[in-house]
């Protein structure tokens, strides 16, 4: 068997379209252009890649981008006296801060001070809780990524057997409130679940989020299932510098059904559904009917 490859550019500028046409249309009929205000504190070379790409994206979509640079040295005052300013801009419909912060920064004090109605992460505890209750929520934009991915492969989830390897909170266990929501029977793996080949391999739907390099061989995946591959690893091999995800892409893609490759699969849905979640964040705060396909 050779799996299907689930091509996460070509989704992700489907989806990054959907956005724009919805912010084409706020703009003509309601005067509305939603906002995205994305904070960096410090001169993380990563980081600073990630929030240029993440402003091009937003004003690609033909919203507004607004970015605030602040020094590594930042007071946790002055950092949560802006995130307040942003709180109350009508303008400002998502509020980013980039991780990770500085040392001295408090990062849950932070992302807890954000307005939870524009925190396009996901990541504030009111969201986290709405989540988990099956409630309205802002949700992290990787998990999301990966539901439509997932909806769209198999149409509907409901009953399927998922098993989510990583408890992170920012993927792992935002990414199996979403399988339960969509009537999936989630496991939750890590790396001390006895025996965790075997819970693999039982898999209908494998999310691999752990953070190890092709941590996950061939022979853990069930024939046909559907691999979603998280991981961003950079290793070096042969002399050379290469990414990798948490599985063994080749041996994987052999046995299963459908499967993400690294790069090209989860990682550009993150930015697009950045865009989705402010999309949303600004169709809410005004009253108007949520765009179909964007949300979970």
């Amino acid at each position: 068997m050779s799996a299907k490859v689930i091509d996460g550019k070509e989704f992700a500028a489907n989806v990054r379209a959907k956005v724009a046409e919805h912010v084409a249309r706020l703009k003509e009929e309601n005067g509305i252009t939603p906002g995205l205000a994305v904070v960096l504190v410090g001169e993380d070379p990563a980081s600073e890649v990630y929030v240029r790409s993440k402003g091009k994206s937003t004003v690609e979509a033909g919203m507004n981008s607004y970015e605030h640079k602040l020094d590594a040295d930042t007071s946790e005052a002055d950092l949560l006296a802006l995130i307040d300013k942003l709180n109350n801009d009508p303008a400002v419909h998502g509020i980013l801060v980039q991780l990770p912060l500085p040392g001295h920064l408090n990062s849950d004090l932070v992302i807890n001070s954000i307005d939870p109605a524009k925190d396009v992460d996901g990541f504030h505890i009111s969201n986290v809780g709405l989540l988990g209750t099956g409630q309205k929520s802002m949700v992290p934009c990787t998990p999301l990524g990966c539901l439509m991915m997932l909806r769209d492969h198999h149409g509907s989830l409901s009953g399927l057997d998922a098993v989510v390897v990583g408890r992170s909170n920012i993927v792992g266990k935002p990414m199996a409130q979403l399988l339960l929501g969509d009537s999936c029977t989630v496991t939750i793996a890590h790396s001390r679940t006895k025996d965790l080949a075997e819970v693999c391999r039982r898999a209908d739907i494998l999310v691999a989020a752990v953070g190890r390099p092709e941590m996950i061989p061939g022979d853990w995946v069930k024939p046909g299932a559907t691999v979603i591959d998280v991981g961003i690893n950079r290793i070096e091999r042969d002399g050379k510098k290469k990414l990798v995800g948490d599985v063994e892409y080749e041996s994987c893609a052999a046995v299963a059904g459908a499967i993400t490759p690294v790069p090209g699969g989860v990682g550009p849905m993150t930015i697009a559904c950045l865009l989705a979640n402010t999309l949303t964040a600004c169709c809410r705060a005004n009253g108007l009917a949520e765009p179909e396909g964007l949300t979970a």
